[in-house]
């Protein structure tokens, strides 16, 4: 008796991507009904402000295989993802963007490394057409600064376009963490994972919603979730300064027991006092930033909300 053809669910979170969703889906379906599974795709939308929820109504309606998660507002993007994840029950679950930057050609080459055995297929961006000096850059930098501080490793490059086993995405469910760095999560999750090399086309249409601001507080979420480097180093110079004020008040105290010399000083403190009172001022920001995020947890609010759930889950035997 043959075995059951498994299940692939595709999760694709969007965020005002109306120029885009229907290639990508095109491309989506073109390469998978390629495949000896059964299907979904599963998008979720990100409380799009443009067409994007129209869009994807229409293609609930007209294919079966398709369902979309319409959150209640904006998230964030690894919010989404982790909706998407939470409500996905393939055999394995592949994440990723639907801007046409994660090619739908590469579906084939995840699905055969899982089919050797590996429950963690990982994308690795080695380049991405038209990016900025400044942005390749500053992501080398980060992953270089995470790597440096943090007791896991995240490869440099990594993406969100990866493949997980089920039971992998049985574990990830139990993260529940609000600042979340997925790639951080999945690196330390462990199980047999491998890597595949792609460099990223143009965007299909439209600018990309990751902004500066955006890539900063995804850079702060993952140091501030794996690393107490920060909060260390602030230790650190605080005692290494201490230590410093007490020679130099020993030097004062000598200079007006054992010397006839005067102390002008106005200007040294002056300048010291600026010194510390700013390094003082950091230590308390790299303080409160922990502060805050654990604030956030103990609250215990949920991740995500939906407004409307579009699509009934797939059932193998409908297919």
């Amino acid at each position: 008796m043959p075995l059951p053809k498994k299940l692939i669910s595709i999760v694709v979170p969007v965020f005002n991507e109306q120029d885009n969703i229907d290639n990508f889906y095109q491309e989506v379906i073109k390469h998978m009904e390629q495949q000896p599974y059964y299907f979904e795709l599963i998008f979720i939308d990100d409380g799009s402000s443009d067409a994007t929820p129209l869009i994807l109504e229409r293609l609930v309606n007209s294919d079966n295989r398709v369902r979309a998660l319409i959150l209640a507002r904006n998230f964030g993007h690894q919010v989404a993802l982790s909706c998407g994840l939470d409500h996905a029950d393939g055999d394995a679950v592949i994440t990723m963007d639907g801007d046409m930057q994660h090619p739908p050609e590469m579906l084939p080459q995840l699905l055969a490394q899982w089919n050797n055995g590996f429950q963690v297929v990982q994308t690795i961006r080695v380049n991405t057409e038209g990016v900025s000096w400044f942005k390749s850059f500053t992501s080398g930098m980060f992953y270089k600064l995470m790597n440096a501080v943090s007791n896991i490793r995240v490869t440099e490059g990594g993406s969100d376009f990866r493949l997980l086993d089920k039971q992998v995405v049985k574990s990830f469910r139990r993260f529940r963490e609000r600042a979340r760095f997925i790639r951080g999560m999945i690196s330390a999750i462990g199980y047999r994972q491998t890597y595949i090399e792609f460099v990223a086309p143009k965007r299909f249409a439209g600018k990309s919603k990751f902004s500066l601001r955006k890539m900063l507080h995804f850079a702060l979420d993952g140091i501030t979730a794996y690393s107490k480097t920060p909060l260390r180093f602030a230790f650190y110079i605080g005692i290494a300064l201490g230590l410093g004020s007490i020679v130099l008040t020993l030097h004062v105290i000598y200079i007006r027991l054992f010397t006839d010399e005067a102390v002008p000083g106005w200007a040294t403190i002056t300048a010291s006092i600026s010194l510390l009172g700013g390094l003082q001022l950091a230590g308390i920001g790299i303080i409160g930033e922990y502060v805050g995020r654990i604030f956030e947890e103990v609250k215990q609010r949920p991740l995500y909300w939906l407004r409307a759930e579009l699509g009934q889950q797939t059932e193998k035997h409908n297919q």
